[in-house]
Protein backbone atom coordinates (compact mmCIF):
# COMPACT_ATOMS: atom_id res chain seq x y z
CA UNK A 1 0.00 0.00 0.00
CA UNK A 2 1.30 3.37 -1.19
CA UNK A 3 2.09 5.84 1.50
CA UNK A 4 -1.13 9.26 1.31
CA UNK A 5 1.30 12.06 -0.07
CA UNK A 6 0.93 15.21 1.85
CA UNK A 7 -0.94 18.30 0.47
CA UNK A 8 2.62 19.61 -1.06
CA UNK A 9 3.71 16.13 -2.34
CA UNK A 10 0.11 16.04 -4.13
CA UNK A 11 0.55 19.38 -5.35
CA UNK A 12 4.03 19.14 -6.73
CA UNK A 13 2.97 15.80 -8.65
CA UNK A 14 0.09 17.16 -10.01
CA UNK A 15 2.17 20.08 -11.79
CA UNK A 16 4.74 17.42 -13.19
CA UNK A 17 2.21 15.58 -14.40
CA UNK A 18 0.68 18.88 -16.26
CA UNK A 19 3.99 19.14 -17.47
CA UNK A 20 4.94 16.03 -19.17
CA UNK A 21 1.60 15.59 -20.62
CA UNK A 22 1.09 19.01 -21.97
CA UNK A 23 4.68 18.62 -23.13
CA UNK A 24 4.72 15.53 -25.24
CA UNK A 25 0.95 15.94 -26.54
CA UNK A 26 2.06 18.87 -27.89
CA UNK A 27 -0.15 21.70 -26.55
CA UNK A 28 2.47 24.33 -26.36
CA UNK A 29 3.04 24.00 -30.15
CA UNK A 30 1.09 26.97 -31.89
CA UNK A 31 0.40 24.49 -34.75
CA UNK A 32 -1.30 21.38 -32.71
CA UNK A 33 -0.28 18.14 -35.10
CA UNK A 34 1.45 20.08 -37.62
CA UNK A 35 -2.05 21.64 -38.72
CA UNK A 36 -2.67 25.61 -39.18
CA UNK A 37 -4.35 25.82 -35.75
CA UNK A 38 -3.67 26.27 -32.23
CA UNK A 39 -4.97 23.44 -29.76
CA UNK A 40 -8.15 25.38 -29.09
CA UNK A 41 -9.22 25.94 -31.85
CA UNK A 42 -8.36 21.92 -32.53
CA UNK A 43 -10.95 21.45 -29.76
CA UNK A 44 -13.46 23.85 -30.83
CA UNK A 45 -13.83 21.49 -33.87
CA UNK A 46 -13.44 18.59 -32.17
CA UNK A 47 -16.75 19.57 -30.57
CA UNK A 48 -18.95 20.12 -33.20
CA UNK A 49 -20.75 16.79 -33.77
CA UNK A 50 -22.29 15.89 -37.73
CA UNK A 51 -25.13 17.49 -36.47
CA UNK A 52 -24.10 20.94 -35.21
CA UNK A 53 -24.35 21.95 -31.49
CA UNK A 54 -25.32 24.92 -29.21
CA UNK A 55 -22.48 27.56 -28.89
CA UNK A 56 -23.13 27.42 -24.82
CA UNK A 57 -22.94 23.43 -25.50
CA UNK A 58 -19.32 23.87 -26.44
CA UNK A 59 -18.40 26.59 -23.67
CA UNK A 60 -20.09 24.50 -21.37
CA UNK A 61 -18.03 21.01 -22.23
CA UNK A 62 -14.93 23.19 -22.61
CA UNK A 63 -15.12 25.89 -19.79
CA UNK A 64 -13.86 28.24 -21.87
CA UNK A 65 -14.66 32.09 -21.30
CA UNK A 66 -17.66 32.97 -23.60
CA UNK A 67 -15.33 35.83 -25.10
CA UNK A 68 -12.56 33.39 -25.80
CA UNK A 69 -14.79 31.12 -27.76
CA UNK A 70 -16.80 33.64 -29.59
CA UNK A 71 -12.76 34.59 -30.71
CA UNK A 72 -12.09 31.19 -32.03
CA UNK A 73 -15.65 31.00 -33.71
CA UNK A 74 -15.56 33.93 -35.34
CA UNK A 75 -11.91 32.98 -36.84
CA UNK A 76 -13.10 29.65 -37.58
CA UNK A 77 -16.26 31.12 -39.46
CA UNK A 78 -13.93 33.64 -41.47
CA UNK A 79 -11.50 30.62 -43.12
CA UNK A 80 -14.69 28.83 -43.78
CA UNK A 81 -14.43 25.86 -41.95
CA UNK A 82 -17.76 26.43 -39.35
CA UNK A 83 -21.01 28.28 -39.79
CA UNK A 84 -22.86 30.35 -36.72
CA UNK A 85 -26.36 30.98 -36.98
CA UNK A 86 -29.29 31.31 -34.97
CA UNK A 87 -31.67 28.22 -34.18
CA UNK A 88 -34.38 27.55 -36.27
CA UNK A 89 -35.94 26.23 -33.00
CA UNK A 90 -35.25 30.00 -30.69
CA UNK A 91 -33.27 33.02 -32.34
CA UNK A 92 -31.47 33.60 -28.91
CA UNK A 93 -29.80 30.48 -29.01
CA UNK A 94 -26.22 30.43 -31.89
CA UNK A 95 -25.79 26.63 -33.38
CA UNK A 96 -22.15 26.11 -34.95
CA UNK A 97 -22.06 23.34 -37.56
CA UNK A 98 -19.16 22.03 -39.76
CA UNK A 99 -18.73 23.20 -43.72
CA UNK A 100 -17.54 20.98 -46.08
CA UNK A 101 -14.36 22.19 -45.24
CA UNK A 102 -14.31 21.97 -41.95
CA UNK A 103 -15.08 18.05 -41.88
CA UNK A 104 -12.27 17.17 -44.35
CA UNK A 105 -9.87 19.17 -41.66
CA UNK A 106 -11.43 17.29 -38.69
CA UNK A 107 -11.63 14.02 -40.66
CA UNK A 108 -7.24 14.67 -41.07
CA UNK A 109 -6.76 16.08 -37.55
CA UNK A 110 -8.37 12.97 -36.07
CA UNK A 111 -6.17 10.79 -38.42
CA UNK A 112 -3.18 12.71 -36.83
CA UNK A 113 -4.54 12.38 -33.25
CA UNK A 114 -4.85 9.22 -34.22
CA UNK A 115 -0.47 8.92 -35.02
CA UNK A 116 0.25 10.91 -31.64
CA UNK A 117 -1.86 8.17 -29.48
CA UNK A 118 -0.19 5.46 -30.94
CA UNK A 119 3.45 7.18 -30.79
CA UNK A 120 2.81 7.33 -27.11
CA UNK A 121 1.99 3.47 -26.75
CA UNK A 122 4.48 1.95 -29.44
CA UNK A 123 7.98 2.46 -26.86
CA UNK A 124 5.96 0.37 -24.28
CA UNK A 125 5.41 -3.32 -23.61
CA UNK A 126 1.87 -5.28 -23.52
CA UNK A 127 1.81 -4.85 -20.00
CA UNK A 128 2.61 -1.00 -19.49
CA UNK A 129 0.84 0.06 -22.58
CA UNK A 130 -2.19 -1.94 -20.44
CA UNK A 131 -1.06 0.02 -17.49
CA UNK A 132 -0.71 3.63 -19.27
CA UNK A 133 -3.95 2.81 -20.52
CA UNK A 134 -5.63 2.42 -17.33
CA UNK A 135 -4.26 4.73 -15.99
CA UNK A 136 -5.20 7.70 -18.17
CA UNK A 137 -8.94 6.34 -17.33
CA UNK A 138 -8.88 6.70 -13.79
CA UNK A 139 -7.13 9.95 -14.51
CA UNK A 140 -10.08 11.64 -16.53
CA UNK A 141 -12.68 9.62 -14.21
CA UNK A 142 -11.57 11.48 -11.48
CA UNK A 143 -10.91 14.70 -13.46
CA UNK A 144 -14.59 14.55 -14.22
CA UNK A 145 -15.89 13.99 -10.54
CA UNK A 146 -13.52 16.94 -9.69
CA UNK A 147 -15.64 19.12 -12.04
CA UNK A 148 -19.09 18.01 -10.79
CA UNK A 149 -20.86 20.80 -9.42
CA UNK A 150 -24.11 20.75 -7.34
CA UNK A 151 -26.05 23.64 -7.28
CA UNK A 152 -29.93 24.67 -5.86
CA UNK A 153 -32.27 24.20 -8.58
CA UNK A 154 -36.00 24.45 -9.77
CA UNK A 155 -37.74 21.21 -9.02
CA UNK A 156 -39.90 22.18 -12.14
CA UNK A 157 -37.33 23.07 -14.04
CA UNK A 158 -36.75 20.78 -17.62
CA UNK A 159 -33.24 19.16 -16.35
CA UNK A 160 -35.23 18.07 -13.12
CA UNK A 161 -38.32 17.19 -14.61
CA UNK A 162 -35.67 14.75 -16.75
CA UNK A 163 -33.65 13.78 -14.15
CA UNK A 164 -36.79 12.69 -12.00
CA UNK A 165 -38.42 10.85 -14.79
CA UNK A 166 -34.89 8.83 -15.29
CA UNK A 167 -35.39 8.20 -11.49
CA UNK A 168 -38.65 6.97 -11.69
CA UNK A 169 -38.20 4.56 -14.69
CA UNK A 170 -34.81 3.07 -13.41
CA UNK A 171 -37.33 2.46 -10.07
CA UNK A 172 -39.39 0.62 -12.17
CA UNK A 173 -36.78 -1.76 -13.28
CA UNK A 174 -35.45 -2.40 -10.27
CA UNK A 175 -38.26 -2.79 -7.54
CA UNK A 176 -39.62 -6.10 -8.03
CA UNK A 177 -43.40 -4.89 -7.84
CA UNK A 178 -42.30 -1.93 -10.38
CA UNK A 179 -42.76 1.77 -9.44
CA UNK A 180 -45.87 4.43 -9.55
CA UNK A 181 -44.63 7.98 -8.32
CA UNK A 182 -48.51 8.57 -7.57
CA UNK A 183 -48.23 5.96 -4.58
CA UNK A 184 -45.33 7.46 -3.13
CA UNK A 185 -45.09 10.26 -0.87
CA UNK A 186 -44.66 13.73 -1.80
CA UNK A 187 -45.64 12.98 -5.77
CA UNK A 188 -45.53 16.63 -6.33
CA UNK A 189 -42.31 18.99 -6.51
CA UNK A 190 -43.90 21.87 -4.95
CA UNK A 191 -42.86 20.86 -1.48
CA UNK A 192 -39.35 20.86 -2.73
CA UNK A 193 -38.99 24.44 -2.92
CA UNK A 194 -37.58 27.29 -0.61
CA UNK A 195 -38.72 28.02 2.19
CA UNK A 196 -40.36 24.47 2.48
CA UNK A 197 -37.86 22.28 1.06
CA UNK A 198 -34.76 22.38 -1.29
CA UNK A 199 -34.30 20.47 -4.68
CA UNK A 200 -30.19 20.19 -5.86
CA UNK A 201 -29.05 19.26 -9.19
CA UNK A 202 -25.39 17.65 -9.86
CA UNK A 203 -24.22 18.45 -13.19
CA UNK A 204 -20.98 18.01 -15.25
CA UNK A 205 -20.00 19.92 -18.22
CA UNK A 206 -23.47 21.37 -17.85
CA UNK A 207 -25.46 18.42 -18.50
CA UNK A 208 -27.88 17.45 -14.90
CA UNK A 209 -26.65 13.81 -13.88
CA UNK A 210 -28.20 13.43 -10.49
CA UNK A 211 -30.60 15.28 -8.48
CA UNK A 212 -31.80 15.42 -4.79
CA UNK A 213 -34.41 16.85 -2.89
CA UNK A 214 -35.14 17.73 1.02
CA UNK A 215 -38.48 18.86 2.69
CA UNK A 216 -37.84 20.47 6.09
CA UNK A 217 -39.89 19.48 8.63
CA UNK A 218 -41.64 21.51 11.78
CA UNK A 219 -40.13 19.04 14.52
CA UNK A 220 -36.63 20.02 13.59
CA UNK A 221 -36.08 16.94 11.07
CA UNK A 222 -34.82 16.86 7.34
CA UNK A 223 -36.69 14.91 4.84
CA UNK A 224 -34.58 13.75 2.33
CA UNK A 225 -36.18 12.58 -0.74
CA UNK A 226 -35.22 11.78 -4.69
CA UNK A 227 -31.81 11.31 -4.76
CA UNK A 228 -30.89 9.94 -8.07
CA UNK A 229 -27.35 9.29 -10.32
CA UNK A 230 -27.15 8.34 -13.63
CA UNK A 231 -25.75 5.49 -14.76
CA UNK A 232 -22.53 7.29 -16.26
CA UNK A 233 -21.18 8.92 -13.61
CA UNK A 234 -21.90 6.13 -10.73
CA UNK A 235 -18.59 5.33 -8.79
CA UNK A 236 -17.54 8.54 -9.10
CA UNK A 237 -18.92 10.09 -5.80
CA UNK A 238 -21.52 12.11 -7.03
CA UNK A 239 -24.47 10.33 -4.58
CA UNK A 240 -22.18 11.70 -1.82
CA UNK A 241 -22.13 14.90 -2.96
CA UNK A 242 -25.80 15.20 -3.25
CA UNK A 243 -26.38 13.91 -0.21
CA UNK A 244 -23.52 16.30 1.51
CA UNK A 245 -25.46 18.92 -0.05
CA UNK A 246 -28.83 18.14 1.05
CA UNK A 247 -27.82 17.63 4.58
CA UNK A 248 -25.91 21.03 4.49
CA UNK A 249 -29.18 22.32 3.27
CA UNK A 250 -30.99 20.86 6.12
CA UNK A 251 -28.41 22.64 8.51
CA UNK A 252 -28.68 26.28 6.75
CA UNK A 253 -32.49 25.59 7.77
CA UNK A 254 -31.45 24.43 11.27
CA UNK A 255 -32.58 20.97 11.30
CA UNK A 256 -30.86 18.68 13.62
CA UNK A 257 -31.39 15.42 12.20
CA UNK A 258 -31.86 14.30 8.22
CA UNK A 259 -34.29 10.88 7.52
CA UNK A 260 -35.21 9.25 4.92
CA UNK A 261 -36.25 5.91 3.67
CA UNK A 262 -35.48 3.49 0.55
CA UNK A 263 -35.94 0.06 -0.91
CA UNK A 264 -34.60 -3.14 0.27
CA UNK A 265 -33.23 -3.88 -3.69
CA UNK A 266 -31.18 -0.46 -3.89
CA UNK A 267 -27.77 -1.98 -2.60
CA UNK A 268 -25.68 1.31 -3.93
CA UNK A 269 -27.75 3.75 -1.68
CA UNK A 270 -28.18 1.32 1.30
CA UNK A 271 -24.25 1.04 1.45
CA UNK A 272 -23.76 4.83 0.79
CA UNK A 273 -26.39 5.90 3.91
CA UNK A 274 -24.54 3.57 6.09
CA UNK A 275 -21.36 4.55 5.45
CA UNK A 276 -22.24 8.30 5.91
CA UNK A 277 -23.39 7.69 9.24
CA UNK A 278 -26.91 7.24 9.25
CA UNK A 279 -28.49 3.90 11.11
CA UNK A 280 -31.31 2.27 10.36
CA UNK A 281 -34.61 3.32 12.63
CA UNK A 282 -38.26 2.17 13.16
CA UNK A 283 -40.53 3.39 10.31
CA UNK A 284 -41.65 6.52 10.38
CA UNK A 285 -43.98 7.07 7.66
CA UNK A 286 -46.18 4.85 5.43
CA UNK A 287 -44.10 5.06 2.32
CA UNK A 288 -45.37 1.94 0.42
CA UNK A 289 -42.09 1.12 -1.42
CA UNK A 290 -39.61 1.33 1.93
CA UNK A 291 -38.26 -1.16 3.53
CA UNK A 292 -35.70 0.30 5.65
CA UNK A 293 -35.70 3.72 7.02
CA UNK A 294 -32.79 6.00 8.16
CA UNK A 295 -31.99 9.07 9.91
CA UNK A 296 -28.63 10.49 11.33
CA UNK A 297 -28.09 13.84 13.59
CA UNK A 298 -26.72 16.56 11.74
CA UNK A 299 -23.94 18.30 13.88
Amino acid sequence: MSTPKTDREAIDTVRAFNRTVTSRVGALEDHYLGSDRSLGASRVLWEVPEQGVDVRGIRERLALDSGYLSRLLRSLEREGVVEVAASAADSRVRTVRLTAAGRAERAELDRRSDELAASLLAPLGTRQQQRLVDAMSTVVRLLDAAQVEVEAADAASDDARACLAAYFAELARRFPGGFDPGRSLHPDTHEFAEPTGRFVLARLHGRAIGCGAVIFNDDGSAYLKRMWVDDAVRGMGVGRRILEALEQAAREHGSTTATLETNASLDEAIAMYRASGYVEVPPFNDEVYADLWFAKPLA
